[in-house]
């Protein structure tokens, strides 16, 4: 098996795995933090960058980059995701980070407004700030309810400039049903919005939830719509920087390449990452396939576990493989059970902090599932002493 415990190598993991991960505990901890892979990458996807590399050529690429990457891609997503763009259309980024932020950097001028949902991942409102814009924050409770995206109107004004859809949504892994963006599309139609879809989780659905990209509903909301994606979620690709931004709109593909500055010799993305998600697109779908198994039996394991702990409560993830568990009943704050796993169950997790989500994720803590089975229940062993053993006193002795 691909995601077995034995497929887990601890000692790289603790050498490579930075970003709030091993390489950055102490040691005794395991981190359920970043979303990041413990596995390693589909074989075939480290043999497709040897093989580049061999012959030790490591010219200059296209400024706009490698036509096996862009053709990849751009088939990607007329055969998976029914959206037909162009290859001349896809531009390599180094990361859905910063495509995001490209994005923002295009369309926003300071004191313009892009709507962002809340809770949501924290590089929407860093890109949009970073731009000297305002980033207005629209709520949507952790679960699986209909969003009325009616109610987003009220907070549309004549400096509103961009719609930030996240979907499937971090981190409470809701996935968008397609009357709800329908919904969204006809509104942003109506005020002439951008939307920045980003869909980096679309592959990490579960159950019988299906993923639609806004970009498929029609040809008129295509045209709005700028799609932000990567390959660190779905192939453990984290590490080389790669992702893409593609629209169906010329004129909005020139407004970020002329901004992207990749054309100047400044920036653009390094072969290599290229050729290695060119080789994931055509290449590792049994890999993923047998990735999403996993991930199943995992988020049942992960939502079961929270939902015997004493306070806590957890909704099932539609897509992503993180788990939002509600600790409020605790008494504890998100900050405050952060502290006290670490420090009593030697487990990391990550906290509902404004700066990482937003105002609506207080009460809650985000736990990645994307391990072995060993590690999870493992962690949930050690979680589970620690709340049988909290008592009120506990939480002065950490803070």
């Amino acid at each position: 098996m691909l995601f077995d415990s034995q497929n887990t190598n601890l000692k790289l993991l603790k050498e490579r795995a930075y970003n709030l991960r091993w390489a950055e505990v102490n040691k005794g901890i395991i981190p359920l933090t970043a979303a990041d892979l413990d596995f390693p990458c589909d074989p075939q996807i480290s043999e497709a960058i040897q093989a580049y590399a061999k012959d030790g050529y490591f010219n200059y690429g296209p400024s706009l980059g490698l036509p096996i990457f862009k053709e990849g891609l751009s088939h990607f997503f007329y055969q998976k995701r029914n959206v037909s763009i162009s290859p001349q259309q896809v531009l390599p980024v180094d990361s859905a980070a910063f495509g995001i932020y490209l994005v923002c950097k295009s369309f926003l001028q300071p004191e313009d407004e892009a709507i962002i949902f809340d809770p949501v991942d924290f590089l929407f409102r860093y890109s949009i700030e970073s731009v000297g814009a305002k980033a207005i924050s629209f709520p949507i409770p952790p679960g699986t309810t209909q969003v009325n995206f009616q109610d987003l109107e009220a907070f549309i004004s004549p400096k509103t400039k961009l719609i930030c859809l996240c979907n499937p949504l971090n981190p409470t892994g809701k996935v968008f049903t397609k009357n709800e963006l329908q919904s969204l599309a006809s509104i942003a139609h109506k005020h002439q919005l951008i939307i920045l879809s980003d869909e980096i989780w679309s592959d990490i659905i579960f159950d019988d939830t299906s993923f639609t990209s806004i970009a498929s509903l029609d040809e008129e909301i295509s045209n709005q719509t700028i799609i932000v994606t990567g390959f660190s979620k779905s192939y453990g690709l984290a590490g080389l920087r790669i992702g893409a931004v593609l629209t169906k709109n010329k004129n909005l593909f020139d407004q970020i390449v002329q901004h992207s500055l990749y054309q100047s010799t400044i920036h653009g993305v390094n072969i290599l990452s290229q050729v290695a998600a060119a080789t994931a697109l055509d290449k590792s779908e049994s890999w993923l396939k047998e990735f999403l198994q996993h991930l199943h039996k995992m988020r049942v394991l992960c939502v079961d576990e929270l939902n015997r702990i004493d306070g806590f409560s957890c909704i099932a993830p539609e897509g992503c493989y993180v788990a939002f568990a509600n600790i409020s009943n605790t008494g504890m704050s998100s900050k405050e059970m952060q502290s006290f796993l670490l420090e009593k169950a030697k487990v990391a997790v990550v906290p509902g902090l404004k700066e990482w989500f937003g105002e609506g994720a207080e009460g809650y803590i985000r736990i990645s599932f994307a391990t072995s089975e060993n590690i999870l229940r493992e962690a949930f062993e050690k979680i589970n002493l620690a709340i049988k053993n909290y008592h009120p006193l506990t939480l002065s002795l950490i803070q």
